[in-house]
């Protein structure tokens, strides 16, 4: 797959612009534009989007990681009807529905299994589904959420809130490291259980004084996956 340096070059070259013409279009400096191409530096996430949007592509596309520039639009293309021969009427993919988009943080990765340490680069971003109510998502990472369908790599998007219901799935950080499990609360006995979804792992139970050291980052409302 191409990298995000080649791709910023191609789209400029493409709109037959000069370093200089673009650094003046996205408001960046002509050193930043070179060194983008040169593959010295990547933009944040700001500067990121500023491109996206300047050349009417997605980020993924942007960043080397889809061949599609702009997926909305394709998907506008393959819905249009299609003429089979100009004496017969046209045909439509009525199951082909766009899909609106947005983008949500990538917080980095949390464990199915074991937590690992959490991680709060803002610098990377998901595209996905307008209809997902989350405030940000986490990669996974290990086996032990595989009962619920939640895999290694898997996307997981996060709504933000301090408590869940007890059964639901939450991305849960003990002593600044990160897990996803199911959580089981009971405050009258001081009690916390989280459970995974697999067999082969045990339940993590925390009581007491160790609760003080658990913050419950959110509920998991959505995962997304790769077709395999």
């Amino acid at each position: 797959m191409p990298k995000f340096s080649d791709r910023f070059k191609q789209l400029r070259t493409e709109r037959r612009l000069s370093q200089q013409n673009l650094a003046d279009q996205l408001g960046f400096s002509k050193s930043s534009v070179n060194m983008y191409e040169r593959g010295e530096r990547e933009p944040g996430l700001e500067s990121m989007e500023t491109i996206a949007d300047y050349f009417n592509v997605d980020l993924d596309y942007l960043m080397g990681r889809s061949d599609i520039p702009n997926r909305n639009e394709w998907l506008k293309s393959i819905n249009k009807s299609v003429v089979v021969e100009p004496s017969q009427p046209q045909v439509k993919f009525d199951n082909i529905i766009p899909i609106s988009t947005k983008r949500f943080p990538l917080l980095g990765d949390i464990a199915c299994g074991k937590p690992i340490m959490a991680n709060e680069e803002k610098e990377l971003y998901v595209e996905a589904g307008a209809n997902i109510r989350a405030d940000f998502c986490l990669k996974a990472k290990g086996d032990s959420m595989i009962g619920a369908r939640i895999y290694d790599g898997d996307i997981v998007f996060i709504r933000k809130q301090e408590m869940v219901n007890n059964g639901e799935i939450a991305a849960v950080i003990i002593d600044d490291e990160a897990t996803l499990k199911r959580v089981n609360y009971y405050p009258e006995k001081d009690l916390l259980i989280l459970k995974a979804e697999n067999s082969q792992y045990e339940d993590l139970v925390y009581t007491g004084e160790q609760l003080n050291h658990i913050i419950i980052l959110g509920k998991a409302v959505a995962f997304q996956s790769d077709i395999i």
